[in-house]
């Protein structure tokens, strides 16, 4: 019936961990759209960064946000201007204390989100779909990943019908939960219209808890 579902929400607690970690019953709507905010705020003020995700951990009146991006340098600035500047906008945003901490990825082309907006940037500068999606998926598996699928939709070339193709090498174990899979999404703004990307990338299998943390971080690494 093509139904899915997203590879990291299926796995919360058992070997992946939330993005957002706080609790609340009677502000449970308004801290999620803040978080909602937040992130398009980071997302938007630093889309050329290749920012991963961002984690938010929430206390009373105080919010530690934790970036993970492959170019630390460009959101701290000179002197840390820029990391301040994005402080002040977010306190004013949300009313409340934000303390920022950047975690450095060290292998970028081991993280599903950088990868697919990596082919997004590549189509929007006219390279070819085909030799974007194998340019990746080869240098996913070079650097160490198990696995990589890559999934393009929309008028692929400028065709007039839309049209979806796809490239896979290696193993990509969607169905088995102890399998590390990391899901990417992003859209190429083109003359021609959107066009979405998908990526799978699988960083090798879980059994411990101890296990989790350090295959989580495996890319960071």
């Amino acid at each position: 019936m093509g139904q899915k579902v997203n590879p990291i929400g299926l796995r919360l607690g058992i070997v992946k961990d939330w993005e957002s970690r706080w609790f609340s019953k009677k502000e449970y709507a308004e801290l999620l759209h803040e978080d909602i905010k937040i992130r398009e705020e980071i997302k938007n003020k630093f889309h050329h960064a290749g920012i991963a995700r961002v984690e938010i951990d929430r206390a009373s009146d105080r919010a530690k946000i934790t970036i993970h991006t492959a170019r630390p340098g460009i959101i701290i600035g000179r002197k840390g201007a820029e990391i301040e500047t994005l402080r002040k906008s977010l306190e004013a945003m949300t009313k409340k204390r934000i303390f920022i901490n950047i975690n450095e990825i060290r292998k970028p082309d081991l993280v599903a989100q950088f990868v697919a907006e990596n082919v997004a940037a590549q189509l929007l500068r006219r390279i070819s779909f085909r030799r974007a999606l194998k340019k990746s998926v080869q240098t996913t598996l070079k650097m160490g990943g198990q696995g990589i699928r890559i999934s393009c939709k929309g008028r692929l070339a400028g065709a007039e019908m839309a049209r979806s193709e796809w490239s896979r090498e290696g193993r990509v174990p969607l169905h088995t939960l102890r399998a590390n899979i990391d899901f990417g999404f992003a859209v190429a703004h083109t003359k021609y219209g959107a066009i979405g990307i998908k990526v799978w990338i699988f960083l090798g299998e879980v059994f411990t808890q101890k296990g989790v943390a350090q295959n989580t971080v495996e890319a960071e690494a």
